[in-house]
């Protein structure tokens, strides 16, 4: 029965709710005026002279001062109430007079008793509402507490996985660089022994080929998992952007003889502090992805020049371009697909030249020229370099 009421009580008070403030608050106060006035004509039927509308009249303001808002209705009901008594229900009826004794006080009395009633009832009200906001504050700061928790615990669990992948991925490389290096070096020293036969000279160049090509995705996966987690420190220094840019390009004409590989030089000095050897490495990985994925093998340019407080490497070729999967993952700093462009260690290469430009505080770019080709641009700041 009681939940029942309970139910009711909600069902009422929800439906209240969708009245505006103001007519709900005036419809109430004159309900609860009426009904008290309707108990009082009651009362002073049975007992003549002698009623107690006064204590009706009260507990209709306290009623009043409980489902309205603020303290306006209960006070405008406690003064009402204190004219009904005195017209209605106190001799001379049907008539204001506070001719008799003890009028006066009695009136002033019962409109300060509601007004305390009325004030009293507001303050209940507003702890009360003050109690729920707070409450749902707690709530809502706990479950935002559960979620950052949960978050956390989230982000350290990735980086422990992070951490193992790498682990792995650096044991896995010491011990794969030993045995390449030993193939491509007994490939070697078959390649220029006379017996050789031509069929089987053929197939020692491919297995050398191969074999180098497992080296350099090998070093570029210590010097990715070494620069991501910081154990590979920038040797910053300030160089010859061009010195190092010439290195990079006789490593990659050795590798491959038979190929073009143009570089067009500034017409400034572009002297920055920067690490040397694994800008050269960016530089090798760029121009080795051009010559092995773009089919393109005479026609690639590496340029360097100046951009405000930038110095700018451009590598370019007039192959078959990039794929809408490499492009997105190069800008979005992800990793790089492992299908089309990036087979045969084209992803690792470029999450290498990723890695070590942000590492120097710098910026790598990849498109499509509209012409044909791809071109892969880094910017190296020039800030504190002395020239």
């Amino acid at each position: 029965m009681l939940q029942h009421l309970q139910n009711l009580y909600h069902w009422l008070d929800i439906q209240c709710h969708r009245i505006p403030a103001i007519p709900r608050n005036l419809g109430v106060t004159a309900l609860f005026l009426c009904a008290a006035y309707w108990a009082s004509g009651l009362l002073i039927g049975h007992t003549g002279g002698e009623n107690n509308s006064a204590l009706v009249f009260v507990l209709a303001v306290a009623l009043i001062s409980l489902l309205t808002s603020g303290y306006f209705y209960g006070i405008a009901a406690s003064i009402i109430g204190a004219l009904c008594i005195n017209i209605y229900f106190m001799e001379p009826y049907e008539s204001f007079s506070l001719s008799r004794t003890g009028y006066p006080v009695a009136m002033l009395s019962m409109v300060a008793i509601s007004c305390v009633v009325c004030a009293l009832t507001a303050r209940v009200k507003k702890q009360a509402t003050e109690a729920v906001r707070r409450e749902k504050k707690a709530k809502a700061l706990y479950e935002q507490n559960e979620r950052l928790n949960a978050e956390k615990a989230a982000i350290q669990l990735e980086s422990e996985r992070v951490a193992i992948r790498e682990n792995i991925l650096r044991a896995v490389s010491h011990d794969l660089r030993t045995p390449l290096t030993a193939i491509s070096g007994t490939v070697s020293v078959l390649l220029e022994s006379p017996e050789v036969s031509e069929k089987n000279l053929t197939m020692l160049s491919d297995i050398k080929q191969d074999a180098d090509s497992l080296i350099v995705m090998v070093e570029n996966l210590l010097s990715v998992t070494r620069v991501q987690d910081g154990t590979m420190p920038l040797k910053k220094r300030e160089d010859l952007l061009e010195e190092v840019a010439g290195d990079a390009l006789l490593t990659v004409r050795r590798r491959f003889p038979d190929c073009k590989v143009d570089l067009e030089l500034p017409e400034d000095i572009l002297y920055l502090p920067m690490d040397s050897l694994l800008v050269r490495q960016v530089m090798v990985n760029l121009l080795e992805n051009a010559i092995r994925h773009s089919g393109d093998t005479q026609h690639i340019r590496m340029r360097l020049y100046r951009q405000e407080d930038q110095a700018v490497v451009e590598v370019r070729d007039r192959g078959r371009g990039l794929s809408p999967e490499v492009l997105q993952a190069v800008r979005t700093g992800e990793a790089m697909p492992l299908t089309g462009d990036a087979t045969r260690g084209m992803g690792i290469g470029l999450s290498v030249c990723q890695s070590i430009i942000k590492a120097h505080g710098g910026f790598f770019t990849a498109e499509n020229d509209p012409s044909g080709g791809a071109v892969f641009r880094f910017g190296l700041p020039t800030e504190g370099a002395q020239l």
